[in-house]
């Protein structure tokens, strides 16, 4: 007997309604993220079984206010719907909406509805009824919507199975019906053409179709070319759709006034308190730079011992490895270039996973809509918009989608500002970096008893980043002539206490996107580096030779002579002849050809900067002793001064060069999609390299 389809069922509604929670709810470990086709926008999509065994592929749909899109997000909900022959075209749709806001996500309940695909409305945040004094007469409101509603609170696990049950039932309709009849309160004649255009669409898909001029695969060429003709006059297509929007809100009103009301007199208004708090002229500013504070000494706190585990744990790996292999090119492959290279990622896993495990939480509670709020009121004085806050923020995961969450910034004005500095945002990838060379140049001091030293100059970094970012705009706000003008509009979602399993899997899905695509980079930069590394010209081969026959080398033991030919090697080496090329332009920054190499290759990806010191020095000490990769770079020495390499003006220098850098070939080819020229990633990619080149060397003579 053949298997049933799985059950396509699309999780739709407004931004901060709980349709994630309600997602992670429903598919649990089973879900997976990829990209919809065309666009790099998530696509978040996972399984679960219905209570009558039957299974169901939940797609998580962007979030939206409307199905008139105005940004890529929101298109992507438009095309999903309206296109059958689309693979992500639902079969029921459940549409997730709050419990306090109920008014403004009908209006998208209304439209999605009017496309006739059966739909279940479920109300989110059904625990915070009683406390909010609100009243809901759920029969009347599922005889007026004629749709089976759903009270629940996917934060606290009430009502997942009536969900489900509810999406069985309607898998069992064959077709929706409409809500609004749009046609008889604007033009009955009008949408009366409309509609023979095609009898395969429902009215509202062809409104549509013309509105937003989408033509789904499926419609013939005759009619796109008759649907075309609608919109030749484009001010009464205009004029049309504000008077669906005012129909849709009358009747919305209506329904709502028979079913829905507040009770205000036994509402309790702890929000208004927290917000006057948290978003005060002063104390709101302090209270944030408290948090970031808390954040960057649990960053080190925290993950130092998980650290020196994984550190250690690969040390012995290597160990064990070339105990147990036979001496060979394969062995020195292993132990020397893909154990360390990946080991240079693997160990910063906790100080990731505690930073997205905060910026998590502070999602969570709606307490990052109040920073981008508060931190509006500054964006403007600098030429950005408030919605520019959103990218800076985000940019501390990852620029890429930082880049593309400007996409909802309206003027271009704003947006091309906000693309340009987001990079100078400290991301995740410079994290491990700042991590390594403050633990080898700055003291494991307390400040004042309880503050780490260590911490503080992470935040310090931070704060740099965020500042250039805001100068920066300021600079190309002055610069760039260009004229336009926007809004900014921002929601304030409720408080609310975070949900462990909406946290856990943010963190897990960021984590893992940061090892995997960080570890595709860094093994293939960390067996090219190994083979550049470990071979060379003619010369090369010579070198062991040229050494143990030298009288002057005879009185060198064992250990010393197999190091000497080892650093001897490296140096004649391919990697070495490009290293000492490069050396003379980078020596004034305190680095020799070896941290060269270093900063070349992680151009691929900043975070390849650890991977790529750890593969050179495992390479250069040529002994069965495979020590920790903080200790092969606490143990480099500089030979012209007899001192460490990794000193403070060095690793200051460093810390700076970073801050600065635009080492990010992923960054650079989001920019140049984004604008859609090469013109602008250049500007970035030559303007930070030369503000990272002069600050590096500046930071250097001054700490020398």
């Amino acid at each position: 007997m053949e298997k049933a389809r799985p059950i396509k069922v699309a999780l739709i509604g407004n931004p901060n309604t709980g349709k994630t929670s309600l997602f992670n709810q429903l598919t649990g470990l089973t879900q997976k993220v990829g990209n919809y086709p065309g666009v790099t926008v998530d696509k978040k999509e996972g399984t679960c079984k219905l209570p009558n065994g039957t299974a169901a592929t939940i797609i998580d749909l962007p979030g939206t206010y409307s199905i008139n899109p105005t940004s890529i997000d929101e298109s992507i909900v438009l095309k999903s719907l309206l296109n059958t022959d689309d693979n992500n075209h639902p079969d029921v749709i459940v549409l997730v909406a709050d419990i306090e806001n109920l008014k403004r996500n009908l209006l998208l309940f209304s439209q999605v509805k009017d496309l006739e695909i059966p739909i279940v409305l479920a109300i989110n945040m059904a625990d915070q009824q009683e406390r909010k004094g609100i009243f809901i007469d759920l029969k009347t409101l599922e005889k007026e919507l004629q749709t089976e509603v759903v009270l629940m609170s996917a934060r606290k696990h009430e009502g997942i199975t009536e969900v489900k049950e509810a999406i069985e039932r309607a898998a069992q309709v064959e077709k929706g019906h409409p809500l609004c009849s749009i046609n008889h309160k604007i033009d009955a004649d009008y949408f009366k053409l409309l509609k023979e255009v095609s009898p395969n669409h429902t009215l509202y898909e062809l409104w549509l179709m013309i509105t937003q001029n989408n033509y789904p695969n499926q419609l013939t060429e005759e009619e796109k070319i008759k649907l075309q003709e609608f919109r030749q006059d484009l001010s009464k297509l205009k004029r049309y759709q504000h008077k669906e929007t005012i129909h849709r809100y009358q009747q919305i009103n209506d329904i709502l006034k028979r079913t829905y009301r507040v009770d205000q007199a036994k509402a309790k208004n702890l929000r208004g308190r927290l917000d006057r708090v948290f978003t005060h002229k002063i104390f709101g500013y302090v209270i944030f730079f408290g948090i970031l504070l808390l954040i960057f000494q649990s960053i080190f706190d925290w993950s130092s011992a998980p650290m020196d585990f994984i550190d250690g744990a690969f040390a012995s790996l290597s160990d064990f490895v070339k105990e147990q292999m036979s001496p060979g090119v394969l062995t020195d492959l292993i132990t020397d270039g893909i154990i360390p290279g990946i080991g240079g990622v693997v160990i910063f896993i906790p100080q990731i996973a505690i930073l997205f495990l905060f910026v998590a939480i502070l999602e969570e509670t709606g307490y990052m809509s109040r920073v981008v709020f508060l931190m509006d009121k500054i964006m403007r004085k600098f030429g950005m918009s408030g919605k520019s806050v959103i990218p800076l923020i985000s940019g501390t995961a990852c620029a890429i989608p930082a880049v593309m969450a400007t996409r909802t910034i309206a003027g271009w004005k704003e947006r091309l500002i906000t693309i340009l500095v987001t990079p100078f945002t400290t991301c995740s990838a410079r994290l491990p970096v700042y991590a390594i060379l403050i633990s080898l140049v700055i003291p494991n001091k307390k400040l004042f008893g309880f503050f780490s030293l260590q911490g503080f100059v992470l935040l310090c970094l931070y704060v740099l980043g965020f500042a250039t970012a805001i100068i920066s705009a300021y600079l190309l706000h002055k610069t760039l002539k260009v004229k336009n003008t926007s809004f900014f509009v921002a929601e304030m979602p409720n408080y609310k206490l975070p949900s462990l399993k909406n946290v856990f899997f943010d963190v897990l899905e960021k984590t893992k996107a940061f090892v995997f695509g960080a570890g595709k980079i860094i093994l293939a930069i960390s067996i090219v580096l190994w083979f550049l590394a470990s071979n060379g010209p003619s010369s090369f081969d010579t070198v062991e030779k040229n050494i143990v026959e030298n009288t002057q080398n005879n009185a060198l033991s064992a250990d010393e002579m197999q190091h000497k030919i080892a650093s001897a090697k490296l140096q004649n080496s391919y990697i070495g002849i490009m290293g000492k090329a490069i050396e003379p332009a980078i020596k004034p920054l305190g680095y020799d050809w070896k941290i060269g190499i270093a900063l070349i290759s992680s151009f691929a990806a900043r975070e390849v900067f650890v991977g790529t010191l750890a593969t050179i020095y495992s390479v250069e000490s040529g002994d069965e002793d495979t020590s920790t990769i903080k200790e092969r770079m606490r143990a480099e020495v500089n030979p012209d001064t007899g001192e460490k390499r990794f000193n403070l003006a060095v690793g200051m220098s460093l810390l700076i060069f970073y801050a600065f850098a635009m080492q990010c070939m992923g960054t650079l080819a989001v920019v140049k999609r984004e604008t859609k020229s090469w013109k602008w990633p250049l500007f970035q990619l030559f303007g930070m390299g030369a503000l990272a080149y002069v600050a590096a060397f500046i930071t250097y003579t001054i700490f020398s």
